[in-house]
């Protein structure tokens, strides 16, 4: 019996560790499973119900919608301060990454909070921030009132707020880049004579284009997408200081339902797009990494 004993114990502890194993199993199927309900809740079903709602007439209507007006108005003017902020930002980011990546200096990490900024407060807080200078009765207001210019209810507020907003993500995106590469091949550069303006287009900026472009489609979907700080700021006017999402929101409380799903879709297929070329991008710098 003592020699047989051993076995018994020994089979009995495969099948509860065989047990355990089966048990185990299925704890990633549920939170898989979690995960899925959690996002189809939140996210999928909303999503669909904009399409269903926008195209539940056909697409005739939805392309009459699109040619109303107000939402090309609203359209143009979200274009326009894309186009504005990201170039902005764009320098902004580029100069700032490469302060932060390539020297060292008191209050870093100030600089850095800085930069973090806007994803740290809320948009419509950042908004009144600015209204609090700019605005009639700002720290700004009296000076901006005695020369005529109107920042706040006006076009320049709508900058001022996209930019702030969409401010961090290509310095963010940049600066990592930049401090993996390292700076010895531009010091290699220099030493041969070449340029500081020969520098950055011929070495910096071949080796840093997938973050640079990561962080410009990113600050695009932002300052394409904004709307609490742009609200604040803007007044809401239609025609004058209304853009897309301002749009959408205006026209669902007057009741035009198929007019704001129309112009949600767009904003939705420009979140789509975004996330189809930051995928592509993300694959390209494995690619890179891995050779």
């Amino acid at each position: 019996m003592t020699v047989n004993e051993p076995r018994f114990h020994s089979s009995e502890s495969n099948i509860s560790i065989g047990k355990t194993q089966q048990k185990k199993s299925w704890v990633p199927t549920i939170l898989i499973g979690i995960a899925i309900a959690y996002l189809a809740l939140i996210q999928y079903i909303p999503a669909i119900n904009v399409f269903f709602q926008a195209f539940k007439k056909g697409v005739g209507p939805f392309l009459e919608n699109l040619a109303k007006t107000d939402f090309l108005h609203a359209a143009w003017l979200t274009l326009i301060l894309a186009l504005i902020a990201v170039p902005l930002n764009t320098v902004f980011g580029l100069c700032a990454a490469w302060a932060i990546a390539r020297h060292k200096f008191p209050g870093r990490a100030i600089v850095l909070s800085i930069i973090d900024l806007p994803f740290s407060i809320s948009p419509v807080v950042a908004g009144l921030m600015i209204v609090l200078l700019y605005g009639r009765n700002g720290w700004f207001g009296p000076f901006l009132q005695a020369h005529d210019i109107k920042i706040i209810f006006a076009f320049p507020g709508m900058v001022l707020a996209t930019a702030f907003i969409s401010m961090p993500f290509v310095a963010r995106e940049v600066i990592p880049v930049l401090e993996e590469f390292g700076s010895d091949q531009e010091e290699a550069a220099k030493t041969l004579g070449a340029k500081d303006w020969q520098i950055f287009w011929r070495v910096t900026l071949p080796s840093i284009r997938w973050g640079l472009l990561y962080g410009l489609i990113l600050t695009n979907a932002r300052a394409m997408g904004e709307f609490g700080a742009v609200s604040v700021v803007s007044g809401n006017i239609a025609d004058k200081t209304q853009s897309l999402p301002l749009f959408v929101e205006e026209a669902y409380k007057q009741y035009e339902t198929e007019a704001a799903f129309s112009a949600a879709v767009l904003l939705a297929l420009l979140a789509v797009v975004t996330l189809i070329l930051k995928e592509i991008l993300e694959r390209k710098t494995r690619i890179k990494d891995v050779e």
